[in-house]
C-alpha cells in the first residue's frame, strides 16, 4: 500500500501532483471508515442478523429421501486425475508423510488440486451440477422449508449431501435444486448452478465407504435405540423420548493405510427441525460431545434465486444484457467542474488543477438513514435485496438475493480463535448479544484498508472461514465454512449456564458447505485440516533469512549502497527488495532503463556474495497499447469483463488506467505463469523472486476501494463469488511461473509473498501482516495477528519490521528486530516518506543491538528449516500458541503476547518502551532454560499448579526466549553473511535436559533450494536422543555443546554421522 507516489495518465496528472505537493499535508493514520461497509449497511447481513431466518426458513430432514451410497469417483477419468495428482500417504513406520499432493512440484508436473475450470469439465460434474467435482456424498436427501410463509412465496426445499472422510472429518453441503426453482405454485426455467470452487484436496480414496459405517435410527429396521437415546440425551434430555426423529452415522477413524487409529465419530443428524451434532469417542473411552451443534438455533438461511423482474429467469438475464452500462461513476456532481486525473490509494481523486478531493462529510439525513441500518431495524430488511447502494457505487444484484447462513455452536467452550485477518486479539472476542467486546461481526472480505486500526472486527486484506474451539474438557475441534464470497461471522454466548459459544455465519452467497474437524487435539486437528487444504510448502532456506525492503530503492546505485553497507557491517542478510518505482512507468515485467540499467549484472553482483533479489508484480495491467503485457492480455481476452460481460473492466490503480486479469480462469493463470520466463520477462535471472501486492484486488476508485461486485470473469460468474479467492489464485499463478521458468534443466523451489490470501495460501508461499504503523501499539498486536494466521495453518508470516508508516526510533526499531527474529517471515519495510531505517542508521550501539537480533535469527535457521519441515509434513503450524502445545492448560487459552516456535522454544516479545522487566508465564510440566545465559526458570512451588509466572529481566538487550526441558535444539554459529554462506558450516546442539534427565531432537537436512526432496527423496533426518546418569556420588557431567561435522546426505535419505565432538 502506498500514499503518495502515482505513475501518470497524462502530463495532467504530474503536474496535479507538483502541485499538491507544495500542499501542507495532514496525515492522521486513521482509517475512513465511510468507505466500509459494516453488517447494518449490509443487506444481507442484516437480514440474517434481524431473525429474518426464524420467520422464513425452517427446514425438516425428509427420512424417505435419505440414500445411502458408497463413495466413488463422480466420472471415470478423475480416477486418472487424483493417479497424476498423488496421494498423501503415510509411510509403512508411520513416520514421514511423502507429500505428493500438496508439493508445488509435482502439481505443476500436471494439474493444481483439481479441475479448476468447472465449466469446461462436465464430465466430471453431478447431473444437475457441474460445480461438484470429487468424490460422490456417503448420504444425500432432500430439505423441506416447512415456514408458512417463504422469501419466494413458493416450495424452497434444497439438497443436502453428507460425506465422511477416513480421518473423522465430516463434510455437509446445502445446495439450491437445480431441475427447476418454484414459484406461486409454479416452475420458471432452471438456472446455472451456483459457482462453486475446487481449491480443496478431495479424493476418493480419503473418503469412508459404507462398509465401514454404520446407520443408526431410533423406532425404524436399522434402529438402535440405545445408542441413538445416549446421544439424544447429550443435547437435550426432554428429546431422548423421541429418538425416531434422529439419524447417527457412525465411523472409525483411520489413518492413510486404512488403519483404525482408536477414535470414533458419531454424526448425529435431528431430522425436524433439521440440526446435526458430532461427538468423539477415543479408544475405547466414553464418547464425548456434542463437540459440535450445527443448526439447532434455526438460523439455516437460505435465500433462492429468483428473477428480479419477471417470472422468468432467462428473460431477465436478456433484459439486464440489453441495457446500457451504467454511468460513469467518476463524472459524479461532487466533483464539480473539476478534471479527474487520478485516484489516490484512498479513493479520493486527484485533480488537475493540483487539488484533491476531500473526505465526504455525510448529510444529516444520510446519517439518520445509516444510522437506522445499523439498528438493524426489521422494517429495512427488505432493502437492499435487488439492487443495493453505498457511496456512489450501486450493485445491481442480478440474481437479486442469494445468500446463505448456519448457525454453529462449539460444546462447553469459551474460547474459539481463527477467522484471520482481523487486527484483533488470537481469542474471537463476542461481537453479538448483551456486553458483547465488539458491536459488529467478524468480517471476511479481502480488501486494502488505508491505515486499519487496531481491536476492530473490519476485514483486512486476507481471509480464511476456519474456526478452532479449544476447551479443557471437549478438547480441540474445528470448523471450515467452505464459502468465498463475503461472509460475516458474530460470536456470541449462548446456552445460560452452560455459556457455550456460537458462531453465526452469514454468507451473501454460494452454498452452505461445511467441515466439521473433530480433533481431538491440534495435532490431529491440523492433519485432518492439511488433508483438505494442504500443507505449508517447504520454502527455500535463504527465505528463512532477513529480507531489506524499502519503497523504493531508488536505482542501482542505491542498490549497491545498501548492499556495500550490509557488507561492510558484517550484516547478515539474504534478500534485498524492489518496490514500483523499479518498473519502467509502472508496467509490471520491465524495468526503468535510466535507474535500472543493468538488472542481469546488479543480480549476479549480490547472487555472487550470497544474496537474492525480489521485484514486485502486481495484478493490475497498465491499459497502453504499446505495453505487450497489456496488448497481448486484450487481444486474447484475459482481463475481467464489466457487468455486460462485453468490455474489459477499466480501473484505476498504481499504473493509473488499469484492467486485471482473470485468474480464476485456468488459461490466464497459465499464460501469467509464462510470463515469467527468462526470455519474456528481460532482466530477469534464477536469483530473483517476486512479491504480490495489491491483490485483494486493489481498485482505487471502486466501492470500498475494490471491484464491483457484478463484473464478470471470463466464464461470465460474478466477482461477488469468487472475490475472496483472487489473491490466492494470483500467488499460486505467479508460484507456477517460478517453477516453471527453469524447467526442464532446474527444478528451484519459488518463493512468492502476497498481501492476500484464502485457505490453502500456505501450499504458494510467504504473507505478511499489510501495511502497519511504527508505533508500539502495531508492534505488540503483530504477534497476535500472526498467530491467528497460522491457527488457520497460515505458517509463514510475519509482520513488516519497524513499521511501515511513520519514522520508527532506535528503541522502537530494536524491539521489533528483536521481534521479528522469532517470527517466520523476517522483512524489514518502510514507506517512501519514512526516514530511513537501515540497521547503520540508528547509530553505532543501536546497530550492534540490531546486529545481534539478526544473528540470533540466521543462528537458528537449522532450527526453523526443521520445524517448517515438520508442518510441511505434518500440518502443525510454524507459529504456536501456548495452547497448541498445552491443551489442557487452560491458563494459556487467552495467551496470545508470547508463544512457541515449534514445540521448543518459547518467545515474549517486548512490545512498550522502558521495558525492563516482563511476565512470562511458563508450564510447569516443562522445565525451561533462558537461551541466553542457559540457567533453568525456577519452577512453581506447586505440583498442582500447571503454570507458573514468573517476573524476568527484559532490558534494551534482550528478548525472552526460552528452550523447553527435553528438548534438542541445531544452530550454526559462524558468524555469516547469508544462509548461502553457512552451508557447509557445522552445527551446535543445544540440549536442555527435562525433569527425568533426557532429551530428543531433530535435524532435517537438504539441499536448501530444489524439489529434490520431493522429486528423488535426497534428504536427511538425524534424530537426537539423550539420557543422562547420576554418578555414583550423585553428581551429574553436563554436555557443554556438540557439534556435529560430516552429516552426509544420500538418495535414501539417510544420515552419516562420520565423527562428533563432545567436549
Amino acid at each position: 500500500m502506498r500514499t503518495s507516489s502515482f505513475c501518470c495518465k497524462n502530463k495532467l496528472l504530474l503536474a496535479a501532483l507538483l502541485l499538491l505537493a507544495q500542499q501542507p499535508i495532514q496525515s492522521c493514520f486513521a482509517v475512513d471508515r465511510s468507505k466500509f461497509r459494516t453488517c447494518g449497511q449490509t443487506s444481507f447481513c442484516r437480514r440474517h442478523r434481524n431473525g429474518h431466518s426464524e420467520s422464513l426458513y425452517r427446514y425438516k430432514l425428509d427420512p424417505t429421501t435419505l440414500v445411502f451410497t458408497d463413495p466413488g469417483i463422480v466420472a471415470s477419468d478423475l480416477a486418472e486425475l487424483e493417479k497424476n495428482q498423488g496421494a498423501e500417504k503415510d509411510t509403512p513406520e508411520g513416520g514421514e508423510v511423502e507429500d505428493k499432493s500438496n508439493g508445488l512440484w509435482n502439481r505443476i508436473s500436471r494439474v493444481i488440486t483439481g479441475n479448476s475450470d468447472g465449466s469446461k469439465d462436465e464430465n466430471l460434474g453431478h447431473e444437475n451440477d457441474p460445480n461438484v467435482r470429487g468424490p460422490k456424498p456417503i448420504l444425500n436427501g432432500l430439505l423441506v422449508n416447512t415456514a408458512s410463509e417463504t422469501s419466494t412465496g413458493g416450495v424452497e426445499n434444497l439438497d443436502l449431501s453428507i460425506h465422511l472422510h477416513k480421518d473423522g472429518v465430516a463434510r455437509v453441503r446445502v445446495k439450491e435444486l437445480y431441475e427447476g426453482v418454484s414459484y406461486d405454485g409454479g416452475y420458471t426455467k432452471r438456472f446455472d448452478p451456483r459457482w462453486t470452487s475446487d481449491e480443496l484436496i478431495l479424493n476418493s480414496d480419503e473418503m469412508i465407504g459404507t462398509s465401514s459405517v454404520t446407520l443408526s435410527s431410533g423406532g425404524g429396521e436399522n434402529s438402535d435405540d440405545a445408542l441413538v437415546k445416549s446421544l439424544v440425551e447429550k443435547i437435550d434430555a426432554a428429546e431422548s423420548s423421541n429418538v425416531e426423529n434422529f439419524v447417527v452415522l457412525s465411523y472409525d477413524q483411520q489413518n492413510d493405510n486404512n488403519n483404525d487409529v482408536g477414535g470414533k465419530v458419531y454424526l448425529l443428524l435431528q431430522l425436524d427441525p433439521f440440526a446435526f451434532h458430532m461427538f468423539r469417542k477415543e479408544n475405547g473411552g466414553e464418547i464425548v460431545g456434542p463437540i459440535v451443534s450445527v443448526g439447532t438455533q434455526q438460523l439455516m438461511h437460505f435465500e433462492i434465486r429468483r428473477p428480479k423482474h419477471s417470472d422468468d429467469p432467462t428473460e431477465d438475464e436478456e433484459r439486464r444484457l440489453e441495457e446500457e452500462p451504467p454511468a460513469d461513476t467518476t463524472k459524479d456532481n461532487k466533483h464539480g467542474d473539476k478534471e479527474i486525473v487520478g485516484y489516490w490509494e484512498d479513493g479520493l481523486a486527484i485533480y488537475a488543477d493540483g487539488t484533491r478531493e476531500e473526505k465526504p462529510v455525510e448529510d444529516e439525513e444520510e446519517m439518520e438513514h445509516r444510522k437506522l441500518l445499523e439498528a438493524q431495524s426489521p422494517d429495512l430488511d427488505k432493502e437492499g435485496m435487488w439492487e443495493e447502494k453505498f457511496g456512489q457505487f450501486t450493485d445491481t444484484k442480478p440474481h437479486g438475493p442469494m445468500s446463505v447462513g448456519m448457525d454453529v455452536i462449539f460444546g462447553k467452550s469459551q474460547h474459539l480463535f481463527g477467522l484471520p485477518e482481523h487486527a484483533s486479539s488470537l481469542q474471537l472476542l463476542t461481537t453479538h448479544g448483551d456486553g458483547s467486546h465488539y458491536r459488529d461481526p467478524y468480517r471476511l472480505y479481502n480488501l486494502d484498508v488505508f491505515e486499519y486500526e487496531l481491536d476492530e472486527t473490519m476485514a483486512l486484506y486476507g481471509e480464511v472461514p476456519l474456526v478452532v474451539s479449544q476447551s479443557e474438557e471437549f478438547g480441540t475441534a474445528g470448523v471450515f465454512w467452505f464459502n468465498p464470497t463475503e461472509t460475516f461471522v458474530d460470536v456470541e454466548e449462548v446456552n445460560g449456564d452452560k455459556k457455550e459459544l456460537r458462531t453465526h455465519w452469514m454468507s451473501e452467497s454460494g452454498v452452505i458447505d461445511i467441515f466439521l474437524l473433530p480433533g481431538s487435539n491440534p495435532q490431529n486437528l491440523y492433519q485432518q485440516y492439511a488433508h483438505l487444504t494442504g500443507r505449508v510448502a517447504l520454502p527455500p532456506m535463504f527465505s528463512l533469512g532477513f529480507h531489506q525492503c524499502r519503497w523504493n530503492y531508488k536505482d542501482e546505485r542505491d542498490v549497491y549502497n545498501v548492499h556495500g553497507k550490509f557488507e561492510e557491517y558484517d550484516y547478515p542478510y539474504d534478500v534485498l527488495w524492489l518496490d514500483i518505482e523499479h518498473t519502467d512507468g509502472k508496467r509490471y515485467f520491465t524495468w526503468d532503463n535510466k535507474l535500472f540499467p543493468n538488472p542481469v549484472e546488479m543480480q549476479d553482483k549480490l547472487a555472487s556474495q550470497g544474496r537474492r533479489m525480489v521485484t514486485i508484480v502486481d495484478p493490475h495491467i497498465k491499459r497502453d497499447n504499446n505495453y505487450y503485457i497489456h496488448k497481448q492480455a486484450t487481444s486474447e481476452g484475459l482481463y475481467i469483463k464489466d457487468n455486460t460481460g462485453k468490455k474489459d473492466f477499466d480501473g484505476w490503480c498504481w499504473p493509473g488506467s488499469s484492467s486485471y486479469l482473470d485468474f480464476t480462469s485456468e488459461r490466464v493463470r497459465s499464460w501469467w505463469a509464462n510470463q515469467f520466463s527468462y526470455k519474456k520477462y528481460k532482466g530477469s535471472t534464477p536469483n530473483l523472486y517476486t512479491w504480490n501486492d495489491m491483490n485483494e484486488p486493489s481498485v482505487f476508485n471502486g466501492p470500498e476501494v475494490s471491484m464491483q461486485k457484478d463484473l464478470l470473469n471470463l466464464d461470465g460468474i460474478e466477482h461477488r463469488e469468487w472475490h475472496n479467492l483472487y489473491g490466492l489464485l494470483f500467488q499460486r499463478a505467479t508460484s507456477e511461473g517460478l517453477v516453471q521458468r527453469n524447467l526442464p534443466d532446474q527444478n528451484d523451489r519459488p518463493f512468492v509473498l502476497s498481501r492476500s490470501f484464502f485457505a490453502s495460501s500456505q501450499k504458494y508461499g510467504a504473507i505478511w501482516t499489510g501495511d502497519n504503523e511504527s508505533k508500539w501499539s502495531h508492534l505488540a498486536i503483530a504477534a497476535p495477528m500472526l498467530l491467528s494466521m497460522n491457527v488457520a495453518a497460515l505458517s509463514f508470516v510475519g509482520a513488516d519490521v519497524g513499521g511501515f508508516f511513520g519514522n520508527t526510533d532506535a528503541e522502537l526499531m530494536t524491539r521489533w528486530m528483536q521481534a521479528g527474529a522469532y517470527q517466520p517471515f523476517f522483512r524489514g519495510h518502510a514507506h517512501h516518506d519514512a526516514k530511513r531505517r537501515e540497521p547503520w542508521m540508528f547509530g553505532e550501539e543501536t546497530l550492534e543491538r540490531l546486529r545481534k537480533a539478526a544473528m540470533a535469527r540466521y543462528a537458528l535457521t537449522p532450527f526453523w528449516y526443521t520445524v517448517f519441515h515438520e508442518a510441511s509434513v505434518t500440518g502443525m503450524p510454524v507459529m504456536r500458541a501456548m495452547w497448541m502445545q498445552y491443551p489442557q492448560i487452560s491458563q494459556l487459552y487467552s495467551t496470545d503476547d508470547q508463544y512457541l516456535i515449534g514445540s521448543d522454544l518459547l518467545v515474549k516479545p517486548v512490545t512498550a518502551a522502558g521495558v525492563t522487566q516482563s511476565n512470562v508465564l511458563f508450564p510447569t510440566s516443562d522445565n525451561w532454560y533462558d537461551v541466553d545465559t542457559m540457567k533453568q526458570m525456577s519452577s512453581s512451588p506447586s505440583d498442582a499448579a500447571k503454570v507458573t509466572s514468573l517476573s524476568v529481566k527484559s532490558g534494551i538487550d534482550k528478548i525472552p526466549v526460552y528452550q523447553r526441558g527435553g528438548s534438542i535444539i541445531p544452530r550454526k554459529l559462524r558468524l555469516r553473511r547469508s544462509t548461502r554462506m553457512m552451508t557447509h558450516d557445522p552445527y551446535t546442539l543445544y540440549i536442555a535436559l527435562d525433569k527425568k534427565l533426557c532429551a530428543s531432537g531433530s535435524l532435517y537436512m537438504d539441499d536448501e533450494h530444489t524439489f529434490d526432496h520431493e522429486r528423488q527423496g535426497i534428504h536427511a533426518t538425524a534424530n537426537f536422543d539423550m539420557k543422562v546418569d547420576y554418578d555414583d556420588d550423585g553428581s551429574i557431567s553436563f554436555i557443554r555443546n556438540v557439534v556435529e561435522f560430516g552429516l552426509g546426505l544420500t538418495s535414501e535419505g539417510s544420515s552419516i554421522v562420520e565423527s562428533v565432538d563432545t567436549s
